[in-house]
C-alpha cells in the first residue's frame, strides 16, 4: 500500500472530541506505522479569534448558565438536514475546506466533531471531496448536528446510538458499533497498590476519584471535597482541578486540616492510572470521560449533568448499571455513602460497565475505516 495520507478534524471546546482523535491516531499508527497524518482543530483552522471566543463562550454558558445550553441542545436536536439553519452551518469555512482539500489531497478525512463534519459532508455530496468521510458520534445520544448525508461511516458507541441513527434514516451498513474510541493505554490493567503507593495514598482505603473536566466545570467541588476529608468514614480521595487554578487553591485548608488523606492534581495525563486507583468517580458527563471511565471498569456518580448531551450520557449510564446521577448535594452525598457502605453495589455497577464495553474501540474504528477503503479501492478496479 502507498503511503496513507488521512485529514483529522477535531474541536477543543472541551477535550473529549480532540482526546477521541488521538486516540484514533495511535490506533492508525499501530496499525499502518507511515500513515501520514494531518490533525487539525475546526475552529483554530477558521480563525483562532474566533475559536477562542466561541471556546470561551461555550465553558461560560455550561458552567454559568446550563439551563440556556440545554435549551439550545435540545431545539436543535431534530432539524433536519435541507433546513435554513443547517444549511447556514454546512456551509462554515466551505471555501477553506475546499483549499484544504485540494492541497492535501488526504485519502480518507476523520471527523470526531459535528459542525466539520455537516460541512465535509456537503462537498462529498457535490463531488468536490471525493475520498471516504467518517463521522465519531462523541457521545450516547443521537443529535441531528451529527447525522449528515454524504458520512461514509459513522462510528458509535453503543446499540441506541446505532438505532437512533437508523431510525432518522442512516442505512445500518453505514454504522459500526465499536465503543467510542479512547486512548489504548485505557486497556492496560495497571497495579493499584503500586499507583497508590505513588500517590501517598493507603492501599487498603476505598479510593474516591473526583474529576471536574479540563475547564473545572464540575459544580460543587470544593463541597465534595469538604464530605470526604471530614467524613467518619475511612475514605481517601484524588481530586484532579484540569485548568481551574482558583479551585486547586481553594481546597489548601480543607486538604490541611481533612480527617482523611487527599491527593491533588491539576491537568493531568495519566488518567488511566487515577481511574485504576479508584474505586468510583465523581465527575461530569462528557462522553470521553465516561468511555475511559467504562473501558476501566469504573463506577461512575454524575454531579448535576449539564442539560444536553451530558444529561443524555448520564441517561445512557443509568440504564446500564454503570452509573448514578445526582441532581442536587442531598443527592450526591447519599449516593456517594451508599455505595462506599455497600461495596458489592459498586462490584455490580463494575460489572456493568464491563459489559457495555467492546474493547479495543480505537482498533476497531480503525478496521472499519480500512475496510471501508479497501471496498471503495476494490469498487475502483471493477470500474
Amino acid at each position: 500500500m502507498e503511503q496513507l495520507n488521512v485529514l483529522i478534524f477535531s474541536a477543543s471546546f472541551g477535550a473529549g472530541h480532540v482526546r477521541a482523535a488521538e486516540a484514533v491516531i495511535e490506533a492508525l499508527r499501530s496499525k499502518e506505522p507511515n500513515v501520514k497524518i494531518t490533525h487539525l482543530d475546526f475552529g483554530a483552522f477558521l480563525s483562532k479569534t474566533f475559536n477562542a471566543v466561541i471556546k470561551s463562550t461555550y465553558i461560560e454558558l455550561i458552567k454559568y448558565t446550563p439551563k440556556l445550553w440545554g435549551k439550545f441542545y435540545y431545539r436543535t436536536s431534530k432539524i433536519p438536514p435541507g433546513s435554513v439553519f443547517q444549511r447556514f452551518l454546512n456551509g462554515i469555512g466551505r471555501r477553506e475546506f475546499i483549499k484544504l482539500i485540494q492541497v492535501l489531497q488526504p485519502d480518507l478525512v476523520i471527523c470526531t466533531y459535528p459542525t466539520v463534519a455537516g460541512v465535509l459532508a456537503q462537498q462529498r455530496l457535490k463531488g468536490i471531496l471525493n475520498v471516504p468521510l467518517i463521522t465519531i458520534v462523541t457521545d450516547y445520544a443521537v443529535h441531528s448536528q451529527w447525522i449528515h448525508p454524504g458520512v461514509d461511516l459513522y462510528i458509535v458507541g453503543c446499540e441506541s446510538v446505532y438505532e437512533g441513527l437508523v431510525a432518522r434514516g442512516i442505512s445500518p451498513s453505514s454504522i459500526r458499533i465499536t465503543g467510542i474510541p479512547v486512548s489504548p493505554k485505557f486497556e492496560s490493567k495497571l497495579d493499584r497498590e503500586e499507583i497508590l503507593k505513588k500517590l501517598d495514598l493507603k492501599p487498603h482505603l476505598p479510593t474516591v476519584l473526583v474529576m471536574g473536566g479540563a475547564y473545572g466545570v464540575l459544580g460543587g467541588a470544593k463541597w465534595i471535597c469538604k464530605i470526604l476529608v471530614e467524613t467518619n468514614f475511612p475514605v481517601q480521595s484524588i481530586f484532579v482541578c484540569g485548568q481551574d487554578e482558583k479551585l486547586y487553591k481553594a481546597l489548601d485548608h480543607l486538604i490541611e486540616e481533612g480527617k482523611n488523606p487527599v491527593a491533588r492534581f491539576g491537568y493531568v495525563r495519566n488518567v488511566e492510572e487515577l481511574m485504576s486507583a479508584a474505586d468510583m468517580i465523581i465527575t461530569k458527563a462528557g462522553g470521553l470521560t465516561v468511555s475511559e471511565a467504562l473501558t476501566k471498569r469504573l463506577p461512575l456518580v454524575i454531579f448535576r449533568p449539564i442539560p444536553g448531551q451530558e444529561e443524555e450520557n448520564a441517561i445512557y449510564l443509568e440504564g446500564i448499571g454503570a452509573g448514578r446521577a445526582a441532581r442536587n448535594e442531598e443527592e450526591l452525598e447519599k449516593i456517594i455513602f451508599a455505595l462506599l457502605k455497600h461495596p458489592k453495589d459498586l462490584e455490580r455497577m463494575r460489572r456493568a460497565a464491563g459489559n457495555a464495553v467492546h474493547g479495543r474501540a480505537a482498533e476497531q474504528a480503525v478496521e472499519g475505516m480500512f475496510q471501508l477503503l479497501e471496498k471503495r479501492q476494490n469498487t475502483q478496479r471493477i470500474v
